[in-house]
């Protein structure tokens, strides 16, 4: 049973997304939260597979309380909920760590999707095409980090380049066919370089890829693939 927490400042959504959540077999809602600090509280009182989080709150924000949660020991994972395809504050949240966001208006079906994903520690680019140009969009704006670029020279250049490829969005078996390597081997690089840059998924892989230079949002073979439902066959570890 996949146990979830909501939390939304508006009762209203907070409904509607336990309605659509608790309509699938393996899913509980054992939780709702009306600001930050009581998804902050709810985190620490309740153990939770997948907290979906909104972004702006009154009273404490979600970016805020995300940041916490996920500094601690066992942190969950951590959907951030917006209206806005294009928001600065869900690129913070990915920054920070945030899994993934959904959009408020998305079908049922694709919350349900997500979520069950997010449990299973897929670490996908959940909502594909909008978190790629999310990304892009905002990590543009950005001076390229010192930090970023020296942590980038310690990697292989076979890391590299499944370094790259992760961020454009492809699969491990599209890894393996790009490099002709084994997918095997492509989960092994993927470890390692997770591990060697401090990364906590995949997000933050497409994150870092950005701000450290290493894709640019002009290149035209920096393009990835075109955007597909996150699902496991799409986006998988």
């Amino acid at each position: 049973m996949i146990k979830i927490a909501i939390a939304d400042d508006q009762e209203l959504v907070r409904s509607g997304i336990r309605m659509i959540l608790e309509g699938e077999p393996d899913m509980q809602v054992v939780g709702e939260a009306a600001d930050g600090q009581q998804a902050f509280d709810l985190f620490q009182q309740v153990r939770v597979d997948v907290l979906l989080m909104d972004v702006r709150m009154s009273g404490e924000d979600g970016i805020s309380a995300t940041r916490r949660i996920l500094a601690q020991p066992a942190p969950t994972r951590v959907l951030m909920l917006t209206t806005f395809d294009l928001d600065e504050y869900v690129y913070d949240a990915l920054s920070a760590g945030a899994s993934g966001f959904l959009l408020k208006d998305m079908p049922g079906e694709e919350i349900v999707t997500a979520v069950r994903q997010a449990a299973r520690g897929s670490d996908c680019l959940l909502a594909p095409s909008v978190t790629r140009r999310l990304i892009q969009r905002f990590a543009a704006r950005r001076p390229i980090a010192s930090s970023s670029a020296a942590a980038l020279s310690t990697l292989t250049r076979r890391e590299t380049d499944v370094l790259r490829d992760v961020a454009r969005g492809m699969s491990n078996a599209e890894i393996a066919a790009d490099l002709f390597i084994a997918e095997t081997t492509v989960k092994t690089h993927v470890a390692r370089l997770l591990m060697k840059l401090g990364l906590r998924d995949r997000v933050q892989v497409a994150v870092f890829a950005y701000e450290s230079g290493l894709i640019t949002t002009t290149a035209r073979h920096d393009r990835g693939p075109s955007a597909a439902p996150c699902d496991s066959r799409t986006f998988d570890d």
